[in-house]
């Protein structure tokens, strides 16, 4: 997937550490396979890449001093662009809310070069780099928004659901034939579905479809605890 204008796609970068900085650029210097489109870093603070010529994509490190406060700022002011979060390892819950927060990739330290460009090929791509085992629990969380929180909100069957997931994850309807034991035919069937049930007309939009159901249950969740702490 190129830019808009069909050059290199650029991705912000907001991270403290200049050798972390250096590991992304290395990435991103090295020979596009093909397929891939290629890509150019762009580093500064959260303020200075907002304000400056727009971007579609931002890489957030954690680690950083401002570490989550950029992820909250950027959600705020550009929820279009698609977020890239570099975090500690093995805490699936920061991996839940970076995604609810907005990211659509989770990488660890431990992630090596063709992991980070592989995550990154994911996200321009429309779709969400995440342990299936998340993305499940995300998927578990739509199914739990209240009819009242959201006006249209679909009932999924389970088949749907496993689907559903799938698309997040990018895999194409022979891979997910392949993982289900079902025919191709019948997992166009049930995009279609899908497609209906959503108002979505392609599977980028399923899984922003998704992600946005995620993050509504999420901050239901998260009022219905406030309440709880007020009134307790």
């Amino acid at each position: 997937m190129a830019s808009a204008k069909g050059g290199p796609i650029r991705i912000g970068v907001v991270a403290d550490e200049p050798i972390r900085v250096a590991g992304l650029a290395s990435i991103v210097e090295q020979p596009t396979q093909r397929g891939q489109a290629q890509l150019t870093l762009v580093t500064g603070s959260t303020e200075e890449l907002l304000a400056g010529p727009p971007l579609e994509y931002i890489i957030i490190d954690l680690h950083a001093t401002s570490g989550f406060v950029s992820l909250e700022t950027v959600r705020r002011a550009r929820p279009d662009i698609r977020l890239i979060v570099i975090g500690p390892q093995g805490d699936d819950e920061l991996v839940m809310k970076s995604i609810i927060a907005g990211a659509r990739a989770y990488l660890d330290l431990t992630a090596g070069p063709e992991v980070v460009r592989q995550a990154i090929d994911v996200v321009t791509s429309g779709s969400i780099w995440a342990p299936r085992r998340l993305l499940s629990r995300l998927i578990d969380r739509l199914l739990k928004v209240p009819e009242a929180g959201f006006s249209g909100n679909p009932q999924l069957t389970l088949r749907e659901r496993q689907v559903l997931e799938l698309i997040m994850m990018a895999r194409s309807n022979r891979e997910i034939a392949s993982q289900l034991g079902i025919e191709e035919r019948t997992v166009k069937a049930y995009v279609g579905r899908l497609m209906r049930k959503t108002g979505a007309d392609n599977r980028i939009k399923l899984s922003m479809f998704a992600m946005n159901m995620a993050s509504l249950a999420g901050a239901n969740q998260a009022g219905l605890r406030e309440a709880h702490q007020i009134t307790s």
